[in-house]
């Protein structure tokens, strides 16, 4: 399965991206804390090169804490410093401020040595669709300023924001690359809702999230479903799925559709618990 998805506001969006970056002072890159690489942009590497950024790895109540930690300690020998925010529940959002500061204070110390008046942090906030974007902002902003959803692709357009006297965003719209080298990205973004179900094949997603879970988290697999073993066979887990959850259609046959759909439900809604779907030592 090939997972493309390059929406037409998603190429403007790189060209006002990079036409506005030199307008800021720092790029707020913001990640999805259980696929804190896959989540990010390449594209976003190419676009603002040397200029100074923080990755915020968000839905971090989401992800697994230990390997949030190791995710965070990887950026750092990267030379980029690193956040772990929850933006639905407003966690972590005083620290961003701060940390922003901190990367910026050499910066400002020379325009006040020039005796430019001191301003606010202008910052650009960049990532994927349905990172978090717009709900981090309004949780900064403490007003609905952004507009969100549970679905990629909301933001379309860019607007400045101010976020008191110490900052200000700018906004942007998600951007995805056109095309996925490696499908494993495509498969980890679409489990965990950065691309529209609609143009997947679901029981693809739905089995690639079961073999990771068998291999990295294999007891809560278990205790979910209530199997004792495992089965190497993917109809066979289906089935015992199927079976033990009532997905069933007519005469008692199992509803291979209904599986797929609750599985991935469960995997979204939490019911494993904390996941993260990439660990450091995979970057070798």
């Amino acid at each position: 399965m090939t997972i493309q998805w390059f929406p037409g506001h998603m190429a403007k969006a790189r060209r006002q991206v990079t036409e506005k970056l030199k307008l800021v002072d720092i790029i707020f890159e913001l990640v999805d804390a259980r696929i804190p690489q896959s989540s990010r942009n390449p594209m976003i590497d190419e676009i603002i090169q040397h200029k100074p950024r923080i990755v915020l790895l968000n839905k971090a109540d989401m992800a697994d804490k230990e390997r949030t930690k190791e995710w965070i300690s990887y950026f750092k020998k990267q030379g980029i410093q690193a956040l772990a925010i929850n933006s639905h529940a407003g966690v972590g959002m005083k620290e961003i401020t701060a940390l922003a500061k901190e990367v910026l204070a050499e910066k400002f110390d020379r325009m006040k040595a020039k005796g430019i008046r001191p301003r606010a942090i202008r910052a650009m906030i960049v990532g994927i669709p349905n990172a978090g974007k717009s709900t981090l902002i309004n949780r900064l902003a403490k007003k609905n300023i952004a507009k969100t959803g549970n679905t990629p692709g909301v933001t379309k357009a860019q607007q400045w924001i101010k976020v008191g006297k110490e900052l200000e965003l700018l906004d942007t719209p998600g951007i995805l690359w056109p095309k996925f080298e490696d499908q494993e990205v495509g498969l980890k973004l679409a489990l965990t809702g950065a691309i529209k179900d609609t143009i997947l094949n679901l029981q693809d997603i739905a089995i690639f999230g079961l073999r990771f879970l068998e291999k990295e988290y294999p007891e809560r697999l278990k205790e979910r479903y209530q199997l004792e073993t495992i089965p190497e066979d993917t109809v066979e887990l289906f089935d015992r799925i199927g079976t033990f959850r009532g997905a069933l259609s007519g005469g008692g046959v199992i509803d291979y559709d209904k599986v797929t759909e609750l599985i991935i439900r469960d995997i979204r809604g939490e019911k494993f618990g904390p996941l993260t779907f990439e660990k450091t030592e995979d970057m070798q």
